[in-house]
């Protein structure tokens, strides 16, 4: 890092500020915005472009890449909606398929992205809404707030997480194990496990059967295989010795370029490998470049240090209470600002908070990320999965009130961060 020259801090606090701002008024424009921003940072001397190329975390940017990719794959393949099929024909009524349903969301947004995830499982919530002539609003709800829930049990599962696991060097396997403790997986499935049965309470007076449903042919075996390949070959890497940094990305993107090679060759056409390769969110791979430059901005001029400082001070320099403070400030945050750039500011900030207490920043890490990626789920705007879900029910003519929204978010996340925070802090509280 270079010499913090602290005459240029007010201009750096304020340009970080502005950033912000205009990031939550202009969201169409967030990329731009910080793109922007850091070009500010590099054009001022307050990021030297020497240096700068060391805060851009490369192995992020590729994992989102490659498994982006390799899902639209999946999709299109219409396996996600062939298995939703096996799961609903095992269900009695309208209560357990959307329980069912909403687990189901949640395990598929473990290993898939949970916008994707809301696009593959919401239209089997539609079909049987109309077929049963019942509001399909609730059972959207359930199946956008589940999806956000279980972003955070694997390395790959959601944008935070793999934001978390390429800053604090984690692996696949980090994410069920870690420091010989049980990790985040388990401390989101018993998060699961509880909001499960709030959905159980809240859809009791649900009694219609299900009819029968038809079973989705699959067109494609490969892209499923590709995405268990991608999973298996993560897990492998965590084993070997001496990988690159960037290893995590390099097998998504291989397995990605497989997978449009496969997809140009059986259908004999380069056009087939367009829509994958457009499913790729360019603007969340632009807006995350900014950000780990603009964060590098402020990390130079000492804004990270400042800050982390101020949050130690309002803890009192008592781990639990700052870990409580970091859990709670980002459910409250999420809930209102996208995660993706609130946890790239924040991961730094913990880790200086945990290095100037002496403290290990486990802890501090997995708490920021499960109130990160809950948090999203107290206001229909607090997450892109909740803002898909309801987008899907405008196009069919239901227009979802906030109150709507949070009649099911709010107890939802409660229910599933309450035990997480107790469980993360039993683990691993110092």
């Amino acid at each position: 890092m270079g010499g913090i020259d602290l005459k240029n801090m007010p201009l750096a606090i304020g340009l970080f500020a502005l950033t912000y701002i205009l990031m939550l008024c202009l969201p169409k424009y967030r990329r731009y915005v910080a793109l922007g921003s850091a070009a500010i940072f590099l054009l001022t001397g307050m990021l030297p472009v020497t240096g700068a190329v060391s805060y851009i975390n490369f192995n992020v940017l590729m994992m989102i890449a490659g498994t982006m990719g390799i899902v639209s794959l999946f999709i299109d393949s219409q396996m996600p909606a062939r298995m939703a099929d096996i799961l609903l024909s095992h269900v009695p009524n309208v209560k357990w398929a959307v329980v069912a349903l909403a687990l189901f969301a949640g395990l598929i947004s473990a290993f898939v992205d949970n916008v994707a995830t809301v696009l593959m499982v919401a239209p089997v919530a539609m079909a049987i809404s109309k077929r049963l002539k019942i509001n399909p609003v609730p059972m959207i709800i359930a199946i956008a707030v589940s999806s956000n829930l279980q972003g955070a049990a694997t390395l790959v599962g959601d944008t935070t997480a793999i934001l978390l696991g390429g800053y604090a060097g984690m692996n696949f396997l980090d994410f069920f194990v870690y420091l010989g403790k049980p990790s985040m997986f388990f401390a989101v499935e018993l998060g699961a496990l509880v909001s499960a049965a709030i959905l159980l309470l809240m859809f009791r007076k649900e009694k219609a059967p299900i009819p029968e449903p038809q079973l989705t042919p699959v067109t494609n075996y490969v892209p499923t295989i590709l995405l268990l390949g991608t999973i298996v070959l993560l897990i492998l890497a965590s084993f070997l010795p001496n990988m690159p940094e960037t290893i995590n990305g390099i097998i998504c993107m291989s397995l990605l370029a497989v997978g449009l090679l496969y997809t140009a060759a059986t259908q004999k056409s380069l056009k087939a490998v367009v829509k994958p390769l457009r499913e790729i969110d360019l603007d969340t791979i632009l807006l995350l470049l900014g950000l780990f430059l603009v964060i590098g901005g402020i990390t130079e001029q000492g804004v990270i240090d400042q800050l982390a400082s101020l949050i130690a001070k309002v803890g009192g320099s008592n781990v639990f209470v700052i870990y409580t403070v970091i859990v709670w400030a980002s459910v409250l945050f999420s809930a209102f600002i996208d995660n993706i750039p609130y946890v790239a500011t924040m991961l730094p900030v913990v880790q200086k908070i945990a290095l100037d207490m002496g403290i290990d920043p486990t802890v501090l890490y997995f708490g920021l990320l499960s109130g990160a990626t809950l948090g999203g789920n107290l206001t229909p705007i607090g997450a892109s999965a909740n803002i898909a879900g309801i987008g899907i029910l405008r196009k069919a003519g239901y227009e979802v009130q906030n109150r709507d929204f949070m009649r099911i978010g709010v107890p939802f996340t409660l229910a599933a961060i309450i035990p997480a925070y107790l469980y993360i802090w039993l683990f691993y509280g110092v």
